[in-house]
């Protein structure tokens, strides 16, 4: 279930915003690209490390669930910022489960175990009944979204966000 939620997470926050760049791929979920020059999204990973100590708080509660985090991958190909879920926080460390098969990144693939650099983390999430507790880059896009697939979004993904 969390797999599942995860990867809709991202299959929907990729979903038709206007300000973003579309790819699509066969089988699997289209990409949006946003400009390294985004202030609003650059400004909501700046928040999403500042408060990266509420997902800490988030990976010990026993209601949080879907708990993720959201890491740049860079290779020579370019950068792509997908989902890590079953996070774990060992000995100050992260590491998960990769939830999307990358399009330019070409090291690592839906399903690899990994070793989270924090510096490359671009956002954090989970949900506590329903509710999305970090996600900066999640609204930022959901914000960008028409009132139509703002309403889609919201139905399918079930996440409540302020």
């Amino acid at each position: 279930m969390k797999t599942k939620l995860l990867v809709l997470i991202t299959i929907l926050c990729l979903v038709s915003c206007k300000e973003s760049n579309k790819i699509e791929r066969e089988n699997e979920p289209a990409i949006y690209g946003v400009e390294s020059e985004d202030k609003e999204m650059n400004a909501a990973i700046e928040k999403a490390n500042q408060t990266l100590n509420d997902f800490n708080i988030g990976l010990s509660n026993p209601k949080a669930q879907s708990q993720a985090l959201k890491v740049a991958f860079t290779d020579s190909n370019g950068t792509e910022h997908m989902w890590v879920g079953n996070v774990e926080f060992n000995n100050g460390k992260y590491s998960g489960i990769l939830n999307n098969d990358p399009e330019f990144v070409t090291e690592y693939k839906a399903g690899d175990k990994i070793d989270i650099d924090s510096s490359k983390i671009s956002d954090w999430m989970y949900l506590e009944n329903g509710k999305l507790f970090g996600g900066y880059t999640i609204k930022v896009l959901r914000n960008r979204m028409t009132d139509e697939e703002r309403k889609q979004f919201d139905a399918e993904s079930g996440m409540q966000i302020d």
